[in-house]
């Protein structure tokens, strides 16, 4: 094990290196960031991943979903995420939920971490008022166009967006990838217990191919 992480291990040592095998992570949603964000994040370690999703494979996804293959259309995102976790990461039990969030809410499962994947304003809602209830900390993504967004919720409330039914436009597959890449970041930083900034809103866009980073403290 120690020389599967060698190079992690030398960034912080043997005992935070051992430490995330403990750690069990949420993360909400196996398509574009959920499959962009689970393959670093089970790399890195962490030990046991629930993977929730009630969606299959479409052609339409597989652009963008780089855990997917045109073999696994019509397959449940979740399985396929989670075999493909534990075929690349020897050290990973990655454990499949075929259904929908308020279904995974009601197994009463403790993680230390729920990511949100979605696309979908509501289910966020749903998952920032499960992390209060329960007192978990929860990382927010979203993606449109070439454009991202990213939070680490810990004492503000998602309520502070406007939740409608509304759907995303058109996406590029590398701003998903890059928020995907955010949000992995924040969370193994916190998980192996390094400092990570909270409540603070980051906008991400590029501008004729430049990154602009804006930054916002949400209330709390």
């Amino acid at each position: 094990m120690n020389d599967y992480f060698l190079r992690q291990i030398q960034l912080w040592g043997e005992e935070t290196q051992n430490s995330l095998r403990d750690k069990k992570v949420a993360i909400i949603g196996c398509g574009g960031l959920g499959s962009s964000v689970s393959i670093p994040l089970g790399s890195s370690g962490i030990g046991t991943f629930y993977l929730v999703d009630f969606d299959t494979v479409s052609l339409h996804n597989i652009h963008r979903q780089i855990a997917f293959r045109t073999d696994d259309i019509d397959k449940p995102k979740a399985d396929v995420v989670a075999k493909l976790l534990e075929d690349r990461c020897p050290f990973v039990t990655a454990v499949p939920k075929v259904m929908d969030f308020e279904a995974f809410t009601k197994e009463e499962i403790a993680v230390d971490l729920i990511i949100d994947a979605t696309d979908n304003l509501p289910v966020r809602k749903k998952i920032n008022d499960f992390a209060k209830e329960t007192d978990t900390p929860w990382i927010y993504g979203s993606v449109e166009e070439f454009n991202g967004q990213v939070c680490f919720f810990d004492k503000a409330s998602f309520d502070v967006f406007k939740i409608t039914d509304r759907k995303p436009g058109g996406i590029a597959a590398p701003i998903v990838m890059q928020i995907a890449s955010f949000q992995a970041n924040l969370a193994l930083r916190y998980l192996a217990g390094e400092e990570v900034k909270k409540d603070l809103l980051y906008y991400l866009s590029y501008k004729e191919g430049e990154l602009d980073i804006q930054k916002f403290n949400l209330p709390v």
